[in-house]
């Protein structure tokens, strides 16, 4: 199964912008520009506190300098493991651009009004969801799932404001590292990675 990438664009050192932000709108407007299908999903790792990983498929819903946010149940098993080990990797999978993006850094819940903004965009299904759900709990069936949810329309009615859950709200991955990778012929890739040091961001070249 293996594909050799065509020769679509090398990642040269003078490419890239002068910081990881504006390198990232760069290749995510390229991205919304060739039409990835959902290109604000990005896997997210996490480990617990004895270091068994654990991953999953969420969307970005923010970034800038101070990171990328994204919103969770905080007694989910991503939400648990970000707080008891704020740690997490992150990779945007743009393989139909032969392009990924790899972030490594460390966790901070954002503040409770960055929280309660989001939410109240959010449709009004999600909003109730996020009551409804005890995310990553073990449930009897999907007659559970579906008995929470109407038990949570009964309590909040057809129409109004749905409040954000105290127990919900987003998480910042704070990058240490963020890696632009761009596929290219014989598996040399072009992989240049942008790394914060105590004296400020540096750039490297890693061997592909």
């Amino acid at each position: 199964m293996r594909r050799d990438y065509r020769e679509r664009d090398a990642l040269l050192e003078t490419d890239l912008a002068a910081d990881w932000p504006a390198q990232f709108g760069r290749w995510f407007a390229d991205a919304l520009e060739f039409a990835l299908p959902e290109p604000n999903a990005m896997i997210v790792a996490t480990a617990d506190t004895s270091g068994r990983p654990s991953a999953r498929t969420v969307l970005l819903k923010a970034y800038d300098e101070r990171g990328f946010v994204f919103f969770t149940n905080y007694t989910s098993r991503k939400g648990t493991e970000a707080l008891a080990n704020p740690q997490a990797g992150i990779v945007f999978p743009w393989h139909p651009m032969q392009r990924q993006v790899l972030v490594s850094g460390t966790v901070d819940k954002v503040d409770r009004a960055e929280t309660e903004e989001y939410f109240a965009s959010r449709p009004r299904g999600s909003q109730l969801g996020a009551w409804a759900s005890p995310q990553s709990q073990v449930v009897a069936g999907r007659d559970a799932i579906d008995a929470r949810l109407a038990e949570t329309i009964e309590r909040f009615g057809a129409a109004g404001e749905v409040p954000a859950p105290p127990h919900w709200g987003g998480l910042r991955v704070v990058p240490e590292t963020v890696e632009f990778w761009q596929g290219r012929t014989n598996r040399l890739h072009d992989r240049l990675r942008y790394r914060r040091t105590a004296d400020g961001w540096i750039v490297e070249r890693l061997a592909p």
